[in-house]
């Protein structure tokens, strides 16, 4: 860090820690003891696509790679900022392979110099009341948050409301075994994100 930078407060940015992301099984076992909420087997990576052949490409060989995992075919579908998501379904026992596939994913996308257009990554988690719940992992920052949203209420009323005692309760339970975002203004809502 430069002399300037300290002067004014300003700091480098977090680096992402892909890695962190093989602590979700056992964060997960926490989870589903304090909240009753278990993996759905359903995962998601996000990213702004880049123009160009050679980015169309690696997200052509990503996805065949996934694809040859043996699961379900990779989803892949755009929402309505413009970004690319990758949904990943595998077996909701087979928590560690869908952390893999979702690891390959943003390693793939980083070690082809594409990791600044790397936004997030999700893995959904449901209980048997109908509690929904995705740990999101913020590339840019390197830590989790809980987003749970709320289902719309009777005729499609009341969209787009999160239960925010859920999240605190999944940050409380979860806080040792993963680095939970800080700042809740970066606990950003992802209405509409695919597998949640």
């Amino acid at each position: 860090m430069r002399w300037w930078d300290a002067l004014m407060g300003r700091g480098e940015p977090a680096k992402a820690d892909l890695d962190a992301l093989f602590a979700l099984p056992s964060a997960a076992v926490t989870l589903q003891a304090a909240t009753d909420l278990a993996p759905t087997g359903v995962g998601a990576v996000c990213f702004r696509s880049a123009e160009g052949g050679a980015f169309a490409e690696l997200e052509r060989d990503v996805t065949q790679l996934l694809d040859a995992g043996g699961g379900p075919p990779v989803e892949v579908s755009k929402d309505s900022f413009g970004y690319t998501w990758l949904l990943v379904r595998r077996s909701p026992d087979t928590l560690g392979d869908l952390v893999t596939d979702l690891h390959a994913v943003n390693s793939s996308l980083e070690a082809a110099g594409f990791g600044p257009s790397l936004l997030c990554s999700l893995v959904s988690f449901a209980a048997p009341d109908g509690r929904g719940l995705a740990l999101v992992y913020l590339y840019k920052q390197g830590t989790f948050y809980p987003f749970a949203p709320l289902p719309a209420g009777p005729g499609g009323g009341q969209a787009q409301r999160r239960d925010n005692a859920l999240e605190l309760q999944v940050r409380g339970a979860i806080g040792g075994e993963l680095e939970i975002e800080p700042d809740l203004g970066r606990w950003f809502p992802l209405w509409g994100a695919p597998g949640l």
